[in-house]
C-alpha cells in the first residue's frame, strides 16, 4: 500500500469529493482525516492516476511510504 499526504485535506467534505473520484477512477483507497493521508492498494499506475485525480481537484499530493 502507498501512503500520499495530502495537507490541503482538512474536512469531510474534501474526503467526499476523493473518495468519490478515486472511486470513479477504480482505485482501491482508504482516507485518514485525521493524518491527512490516502493509502492507494495498487500499482505504480494507480498511484500515479490517484496523485493526479487528487491535482485535478486542488489537492497537492505527496508520496510518504
Amino acid at each position: 500500500m502507498t501512503v500520499l499526504k495530502a495537507e490541503d485535506m482538512h474536512c469531510e467534505k474534501c474526503v467526499e469529493r476523493i473518495h468519490k473520484a478515486l472511486t470513479e477512477a477504480d482505485i482501491t483507497h482508504e482516507i485518514n482525516l485525521a493524518e491527512r493521508t490516502v493509502s492507494i492498494d495498487g500499482c505504480e499506475h494507480c498511484v500515479k492516476t490517484a496523485i493526479e485525480t487528487l491535482d485535478d481537484l486542488g489537492f497537492e499530493a505527496v508520496v510518504v511510504e
